[in-house]
């Protein structure tokens, strides 16, 4: 890479934890996040399990000092908390004091409301307000307008792999020199349309997910918000603050296969793995651990753990987990949260265990690390693969 981007500050909200802190005590302690659903408004109460962050939507005004007659989505309102946390983590006091961007992603940007509220509109005048919430772009300007940013927004949706492509877009406008500091991450919440549309595939389970597992039935779907905030060199210097880690590699692809399936080879997520190591000029033997998408469904890690033995070999694959048995798959939001592990483990020489995990696939000799492992870690790959085959995989680095 032509320039350092270094990752100043981190914030994330999940059904772990409400900050970065009780996520890192959950995923350390081994608590997860996955439970029956009390918040959505959904017939499915009671029958499918998922990752609910247990705050009211009018909890979330009241903490945001918000006027009561927002119209803001949960989306919304979780990607203001992450957000808030990861400049307060990296010491921004000015969010306009260098060319400052804000590349947010969403896959369900406002449905939560308008599918709230749909019928309602016609003789409820007060609800129309949330139409103009329901796209994907604004939530992200909702984000910049509560913090007053003055610089460049945009809006990234490419499904489960969303937040990777906003961090890796963050990048190059850093390294292009268009931008100083970026602020780049995902935000998800539950809702009908999304539980629906899974349940639709099949790919949901009855239970906890179980990634990685010869026994595995599907996902739980989870909601979040994660960001960091990534700088230049040049703007850490000057500035002299704390580096969290560095995004060293990147790489996307699409293996162009099916509209919600992988490829049996694993070819996108083998290319984008591919671009990140060429990318970083890491060989692939420096990478000490992989954050797996490991979505748990029969496809994904059937899929991914091919890609994984292409790359790395079957007796070369690192230690891997997957984080979505603590979370569950928070679409958009899953690689920017991700991101916030990775950067824990770097920090914390830690690799997180991949929970619920049982008895070994019998399509390849790859197992999972199941407990709490110590061991130096200086660089760690993220795994994140969405819908319409878009695979991304960032890398993260100590130096």
């Amino acid at each position: 890479m032509n320039q350092k981007v270094a990752v100043t500050g981190m914030g994330v909200i999940s059904s772990i934890g409400l900050n970065t802190e009780e996520n890192y005590r959950s995923l350390l302690s081994g608590r997860h996040g996955i439970s029956d659903i009390d918040l959505l408004e959904t017939r499915h109460k009671g029958e499918i399990k998922v990752g609910e962050i247990k705050v009211t939507n009018e909890a979330f005004i009241q903490r945001l000092g918000l006027p009561a007659d927002n119209n803001y989505t949960r989306t919304t309102f979780l990607a203001i908390t992450a957000v808030k946390e990861a400049l307060a983590s990296a010491g921004i006091t000015d969010l306009n004091e260098i060319p400052t961007g804000l590349i947010s992603s969403t896959s369900v940007g406002g449905m939560d409301m308008t599918e709230k509220y749909f019928f309602d509109y016609e003789n409820h005048p007060e609800k129309q307000k949330y139409i103009s919430s329901h796209d994907a772009g604004y939530s992200t300007m909702c984000i910049a307008d509560y913090f007053g940013l003055k610089g460049l927004v945009s809006t990234i949706s490419t499904a489960c792999s969303s937040a990777a492509n906003a961090i890796m877009m963050g990048a190059k406008l850093i390294q292009s020199g268009t931008l100083d500091r970026v602020i780049v991450g995902g935000a998800d919440s539950l809702s009908k349309f999304t539980l629906n549309g899974f349940k639709t595939l099949m790919i949901l389970t009855d239970s906890y997910n179980t990634p990685f597992d010869h026994n595995r039935k599907g996902l739980n779907l989870g909601e979040a918000a994660g960001f960091l905030v990534l700088e230049s060199e040049a703007s850490v210097q000057k500035s002299g603050k704390k580096v969290l880690g560095y995004l060293s590699g990147f790489g996307n692809a699409n293996d162009a296969h099916h509209q919600t399936a992988s490829s049996e080879n694993g070819e996108g997520a083998y290319l984008a793995m591919e671009k990140a190591l060429k990318k970083s000029g890491l060989n692939k033997t420096d990478i000490d651990y992989i954050n797996v998408h490991g979505t748990a469904t029969p496809n994904n890690d059937l899929s991914e753990g091919k890609a994984m033995i292409r790359i790395f070999g079957e007796d070369g694959v690192p230690d891997f987990s997957s984080t979505k048995a603590f979370t569950g798959h928070t679409l958009a939001a899953a690689a920017g949260i991700e991101a916030v592990y990775s950067l824990l483990a770097l920090q914390h020489n830690i690799i997180f265990p991949n929970l619920n995990f049982t008895t070994k696939m019998e399509e390849f000799n790859l197992i999972p690390t199941t407990a709490l492992l110590k061991k130096d870690i200086n660089h760690v790959l993220s795994n994140s693969f969405g819908f319409g085959g878009n695979c991304s995989t960032l890398i993260f680095s100590k130096s």
